[in-house]
């Protein structure tokens, strides 16, 4: 896709512009004033809005088909602006046990510190319905779980969500708008780690959300502006650079995990393998009504445990040992000791991660490279 930059003197670059400034200069007192007051009125500081970023704002807003978006600092800049936006002090929310460990940090700082009472599901509407309280506000949920890849049936949750009068709140980061826009299933809010797919390129750090409502991202904007969770106009110019070849990267990278979960899957040394396209996923039928395609994040147990994980993560050389996902290399790390070291063993458990999952984000390598790679480490 093409990111638009703004009119200049009457002409349009080809390229964004890097709006590289911290303040603009007004005439007059009263147009400043106005200024400073509203999310997308004109630019005044680079904290409250800035040309760069709101070019990458509405590109992604109109990639997931929402109303507004707001870039942030980090994917979990925006994850906390939404929360913190929509909860108060003993509310309750009810969440997918599935979740990035970052998130899972952040709802337990909201509830030891602000009373926020939590509950988490496996993801079935019947549990759903069950964990409802009269306090509940909130649901948290992602598209593709990370790192099990469970899928859950989005829009009947969502439409449970919204009859019970809740914000439903979808993390899109592992699908990207390419593969599913939730807000077109009754999400309120998506959000992003645009540090991943997104931008693509394991260079940026940086996140988003994208609102279905004017009101939710002029709420939200209050809190990314007094947070000081806004994104950085060359972070943002690097995202929107990534984001213009997205569908060319996430094709690769589909058709590359592919190849890898069919043959992890035939493997001796190989447990259990996550991945929706295959039919012995116990979410592929959803999958496949919900996503256009299953996305590049494998997930995998070495059969012999924490030991050969470890040996196995030593031992690859074109994947890469290294936290992130979503960039044009592949990535492997072991969850239990990086992305959700956050969890106890119950909390592991519950999640569906052993001590000897390996989570692979694939990249746009040639496949075969890869799987030569991945079978020799395994041995």
């Amino acid at each position: 896709m093409h990111i638009r930059a703004p009119q200049l003197d009457g002409v349009r670059p080809m390229s964004l512009p890097i709006f590289q400034s911290s303040t603009f200069a007004f005439s007059d007192s009263a147009s400043l004033a106005e200024a400073l007051s509203v999310p997308d009125g004109a630019y005044s500081y680079t904290r409250h809005g800035n040309p760069t970023t709101r070019a990458l704002e509405h590109a992604v807003a109109d990639l997931e088909g929402g109303v507004a978006a707001l870039a942030t600092a980090s994917g979990m800049g925006a994850i906390s602006a939404v929360l913190l936006a929509r909860l108060r002090s003993g509310d309750h929310v009810v969440a997918q046990s599935a979740l990035y460990g970052g998130t899972v940090s952040v709802l337990r700082d909201l509830s030891e510190r602000f009373g926020v009472e939590v509950t988490y599901i496996s993801g079935s509407p019947e549990e759903l319905t069950e964990a409802l309280r009269p306090n509940t506000k909130l649901l948290y949920l992602e598209t593709i779980a990370n790192p099990t890849t469970r899928v859950n049936d989005l829009p009947e949750l969502a439409r449970i969500g919204r009859g019970a009068g809740l914000t439903v709140v979808v993390d899109n980061t592992f699908a990207s708008p390419l593969l599913c826009r939730p807000l077109e299933h009754g999400a309120h809010v998506v959000v992003h780690s645009s540090t991943k797919f997104l931008g693509g390129h394991s260079d940026v750090i940086g996140g988003v959300a994208v609102f279905a409502e004017e009101e939710l991202y002029r709420q939200t904007w209050h809190q990314v502006l007094d947070y000081g969770a806004s994104a950085d106009p060359f972070a943002a110019w690097l995202t929107a650079r990534g984001l213009q070849t997205l569908p060319l990267r996430q094709a690769k990278q589909c058709a590359n995990a592919r190849v890898l979960a069919e043959r992890l899957a035939e493997h001796p040394a190989v447990g259990t393998v996550r991945w929706p396209g295959l039919a012995s996923h116990p979410d592929h039928g959803i999958a496949a009504k919900l996503l256009s395609d299953f996305g590049s994040l494998i997930s995998f147990d070495i059969a012999e445990g924490h030991d050969a994980a470890v040996r196995f993560l030593e031992r690859v050389r074109l994947a890469t040992l290294a936290a992130s996902l979503g960039g044009v290399e592949t990535l492997v790390l072991q969850p239990s000791t990086s992305t959700h070291r956050q969890l106890d063993a119950a909390g592991l458990a519950a999640a569906g991660i052993t001590e000897g999952t390996i989570r692979m984000s694939v990249g746009i390598e040639h496949a075969e490279d890869l799987w030569a790679d991945l079978a020799h480490a395994l041995g």
